[in-house]
């Protein structure tokens, strides 16, 4: 560089030099990885200049002093420029796309006095690839250029003098590159410039750890925008999913998809799985934390997948990990026995240490125990015979009274009554039990003998017969029961004679009849006699011949004339007064199926448990259909037993009906046979509009077949879900208030369903709802309290009354309960009750005294009834009448259905003054949208500006949406817990203002 030239650049050598920032300050991106950087050298670079005379290399400090190296040229004053400066080789590593980022300072042409030569405000940047370095070998073809290079700010004399440094900075990409190396190349072709320096670096993404899963670093590719990575678990950890992660051109991490789950024993720390520390466990694969160890367990040592129990704790088979240690419970206290003859009532009371769990039973063994007493013998003690009856049951009792039947007069008995629960075979040498030693009374009397047949008429029969040989007692009165032989005991009469004879009337002529005798004294009836059997006068015994016919024809003629005289006058008299019948005390004729007394106009349930032969009740209370009448058109669904199908009815006589056949499915044994009748047992009994009507059974055939009437629209919850939104409040009213019929039916019969869900209503084409499916149910004594005590099995839980769950006990009450989940159903259009809650939270929440949201668009009518069957105290419910009776009022008015829900805007008068609902109360939006499952929406909240709950508590259904709730049921479900939330916080306030 001449003279000339060198003194339009040097003068700005000082002043560029100083306002270059430390090299040691400088942090570049974690992203960027240098191949080349001039300012970290503090030597000479040796880069060639090419010629000689054209660019410069100056070495000099910044103000801190630190040494940098530029390169110069401003050869301004000379034609025909060409200067080259040459890098060293620069290895690419696995770069394949590489980034040059220059900062230099270009003096504006205009600035510079009597140019000689062709001033350039730009220069070249070129570049050559190469797999070695090749020395200071130089070819001008070699190069490809990359870009020209111009300054956006240029200096002048003026800004030299005023000390203004104006330095540029550009960044060009290159590539893609192939071979394993390359050079970069500047050429001045007339400039004034100063390269302050140059750095060539290339983009990564960096090693990181997303959800538990490492990625490593990663080069972006330049054939395509985004790299997928797969992703390692970090140790001790799974796959859930597999992890993979897009890295984008620009060194970033982008759209993070799957994760890893830290193994049992281990918790997430610090983007680690870590062992539990010692008190704690995880016992599944996932990233919550490790649990405390709960009570009466431990874990010592880290790492513990359960805790173990301590010494005389136990945890049963099928208890989870989370569920504390128990013991056997103690023994029963306060045992009572009630003799009554035979047979003895035990009571006892609950133990006072139940072992910490709830399943507890008991079960009761009979002894049959001889000599002690006045002999002074040793007392010996046996099992008690196999025909000894236990009512409801020896074992598996759930309740804390038993009866005991058929015991053997004036004997000692001993019962042992043991508690047991779900670890009782655990620890057989902590089970206790309690025991009673009774004396049993009279016995009852053995069969009659001898029975006679004394005269016999063209309708009816005069018998006879002897006194029981063992009558234990004074006979009550004896229970005479016949039947036609041909008919096999499907219909049969009873009467009741006090003495030892008795005359049968109203018997078909020339019929065989079978016959049964049996005694009954204060310990009950003893067992019939052997079958006895007679048949009553042919019609030719009443033919008249002989001498006497004259005779007997006058008399004939006047016994007539006389019945018809007296038949006349009784008509007459019957007209003006009212003449009760009566019948002989003694002879009290009651015809009725298997002994139950049927009263005229009073219709009561009669359960078929209650049958020797359980298929008897079948034939009493179903009619037997024909085979051939019924033809199957398509199976529909699958039930416990077998098929549901469609099909017709043609019964002879009467128009084709539809039908829905439910089949019991080939291979069955009996005990499967009588399980699948008993629901057409318990359907006969019934005749309402809305429960489903049985037309038939088919027992005398195969398959066998129940035939009740075809609802077109099926279950309710499902055609709800359908027709989401598409009934008005009136309509779904309407639909309650028949079922509400039905269930005042069923209770007014004495009757409990225990299972009514929606999914057991059914709906015809006229929207009628009907009452289905009574495999559940039970029978209710006449007292208002009773209630039926479950022999075990599964309880839907969503649906059943606090009692029934935590004592299995059932009554219409509990049935009022599952109706106001019913109307939660209907009004939220087949919404499954409690959502995802499982059934541990939904016992324990409405334990706490939650209660379910009214669904949205629901009446405030409607939900303060829901409330009314949800009282905890059953005695506060109401009753199916009055639910109907406020259904009619509702329908009657239908303006007090206009108020909704959502649209009021105080607390509602609570619907039990005595039991205020109490709603948990959340510090945050976040607490909240856990407690209803929908933790996954807390970042749209926060984004949309719902931090706060009183926000919250104000939404409608078109801020849900606009958060970006798209799903219909998690809407209705928020919105729902919304308006719930807005009534607490109503609450609070007015508190508040009282205070």
């Amino acid at each position: 560089m001449d003279c000339t030239a060198r003194s339009l650049l040097l003068p700005i050598l000082s002043l560029l030099l100083r306002c270059v920032p430390p090299a040691v300050s400088i942090i570049y991106p974690p992203n960027e990885v240098n191949l080349l950087d001039s300012k970290a050298s503090q030597g000479e670079l040796g880069w060639i200049s090419y010629p000689a005379h054209g660019w410069e290399e100056i070495s000099g400090v910044d103000e801190h002093y630190t040494p940098i190296r530029t390169f110069q040229v401003c050869n301004v004053m000379e034609y025909s420029q060409n200067n080259w400066l040459r890098t060293n080789w620069i290895p690419r590593q696995s770069a394949q796309k590489i980034y040059v980022e220059l900062k230099f300072t270009l003096r504006d042409c205009n600035s510079i006095p009597l140019v000689l030569g062709t001033c350039k405000e730009t220069f070249n940047l070129l570049y050559q690839e190469a797999d070695d370095d090749q020395g200071s070998h130089f070819r001008e073809h070699q190069f490809s250029k990359i870009d020209t290079i111009a300054a956006d700010e240029s200096f002048t004399q003026m800004d030299l003098g005023d000390r203004i440094l104006k330095l540029n900075t550009e960044v060009r990409e290159v590539g893609p590159l192939t071979k394993k190396g390359f050079y970069l190349a500047f050429q001045d072709v007339g400039a004034c410039v100063a390269l302050v320096s140059v750095r060539v670096f290339f983009k990564k993404c960096p090693n990181t750890v997303r959800n538990l899963a490492v990625f490593p670093d990663t080069v972006p590719m330049d054939s395509q925008s985004l790299v997928e990575v797969k992703g390692s678990c970090v140790n001790h950890s799974k796959e859930e999913e597999p992890p993979r992660m897009y890295c984008s051109t620009e060194g970033e991490w982008l759209v993070p998809i799957g994760k890893c789950l830290c193994n049992p024993g281990y918790e997430e720390r610090s983007s680690t799985c870590q062992m539990c520390r010692a008190g704690f466990y995880k016992s599944t694969l996932g990233n919550m934390e490790c649990s405390k160890c709960p009570p009466h367990s431990f874990s010592h040592h880290e790492g513990a997948l359960h805790c173990g129990c301590e010494k005389n704790y136990f945890r049963a088979e099928g208890d989870p990990a989370s569920m504390a240690c128990t013991r056997p419970p103690s023994a029963p206290r306060n045992v009572i026995s009630s003799i009554n003859e035979t047979s003895v009532i035990l009571d006892w009371s609950w133990p006072e240490d139940s072992g910490g769990r709830r399943d507890m039973t008991f079960t009761v063994l009979c002894k049959r125990c001889r000599g002690g007493g006045s002999s002074g013998g040793p007392l010996r003690c046996e099992p008690c015979r196999s025909n000894v009856r236990f009512f409801p049951r020896a074992a598996g009792l759930h309740n804390t009274t038993v009866t005991v039947g058929d015991l053997l007069a004036h004997t000692n008995y001993t019962f042992e009554i043991e508690a047991q629960n779900g670890v009782s075979a655990m620890a057989p040498k902590m089970r206790q039990h309690a025991a009673v030693t009774i004396t049993t009374n009279q016995a009852a009397p053995s069969p009659v003998s001898m029975i006679r047949k004394d005269k016999t008429y063209r309708n009816s029969v005069s018998l006879s017969w002897h006194e029981p040989e063992r009558p234990n007692g004074i006979i009550l009165d004896y229970e005479i029961k016949y039947y036609e032989k041909e008919e096999q005991e499907t219909s049969y009469t009873i009467l009741r004679a006090r003495g030892c004879n008795v005359t049968l009337s109203g018997l078909k002529p020339g019929t065989a009849y079978l016959l049964q005798i049996r005694a009954r004294t204060a310990a009950g009836y003893g067992a019939s006699s052997a079958t006895f059997q007679f048949e009553t006068s042919p019609d030719s015994a009443f033919s008249i011949s002989g001498e006497n016919s004259q005779v007997v024809l006058i008399a004939v003629s006047s016994a007539v004339a006389i019945i018809l005289l007296t038949v006349l006058l009784y008509v007459l008299i019957g007209r003006f007064c009212c003449r009760s019948k009566s019948k002989h005390p003694d002879e009290k004729r009651l015809q009725f199926g298997n002994g139950h007394l049927r009263l005229p106009g009073i219709r009561t349930y009669v359960d078929p448990h209650t049958y020797e032969d359980p298929g008897q009740a079948v034939h009493e209370f179903a009619k037997e259909l024909d085979a051939s009448c019924i033809s199957i058109d398509k199976v529909v669904g699958a039930g416990e037993f077998g098929e549901v199908c469609s099909g017709r009815l043609r019964t002879p006589g009467k128009k084709e009906i539809a039908v829905a056949i439910k089949t019991l499915k080939g291979g069955y044994v009996e005990r499967q046979r009588r399980d699948f009748l008993r629901e057409a047992s318990i359907m006969g009994q019934f005749d309402h509009p809305n429960i489903i009507r049985l037309e038939g059974v088919v027992t005398k055939s195969r398959p066998v077949m129940i035939v009740v009437e075809f609802m077109e629209n099926g279950s309710l919850d499902s055609f709800l879900r359908q027709h989401d939104g598409h009934f008005t409040v009136i309509q779904l009213v309407g639909m309650l208030r028949g079922i509400a019929s039905g269930m005042k039916y069923l209770s007014d019969m004495g009757y409990v369903h225990r299972d009514l869900a929606a999914r057991n209503i059914l709906v015809n084409s006229n929207l009628v709802c009907k009452v289905s499916d009574f495999g559940l149910s039970r029978v209710l004594e006449d007292d208002p309290e009773a209630a039926y005590t479950t022999t075990g099995g599964k309880i839907p839980i969503r649906w059943t009354a606090p009692e029934a769950i935590a004592y299995r006990k059932f009554s219409s009450a509990s049935d009022t309960w599952s109706y106001g989940i019913v109307m939660w159903e209907v009004m939220s259009y087949g919404e499954r009750p409690y959502w995802e809650m499982s059934n541990q939270d939904v016992i324990l929440s409405i334990e706490e005294g939650y209660r379910l949201p009214a669904p949205l668009g629901c009446p405030v009518a409607l939900h303060q009834l829901m409330l009314h069957c949800w009282q905890k105290e059953r005695s506060h419910r109401p009753k199916f009448v009055d639910i109907v009776t406020f259904l009619d009022k509702l329908i009657r008015n239908p303006s007090s259905l206009l108020p909704l829900v959502e649209d009021i805007q105080s607390l509602p008068e609570s619907p039990c003054p005595s039991e205020e609902m109490d709603y948990p109360m959340f510090i945050s939006v976040g607490e909240w949208l856990d407690s209803i499952k929908m933790s996954q929406y807390k970042n749209n909240f926060m984004a949309a500006g719902y931090n706060t709950l009183d926000a919250v508590a104000t939404m409608s259904i078109e801020d849900v949406r606009r958060v970006g709730v798209e799903l219909i049921g998690h809407q209705r479900r928020i919105i729902s817990s919304a308006q719930t939330l807005h009534l607490q916080l109503l609450h609070e306030h007015d508190k508040g203002f009282h205070v």
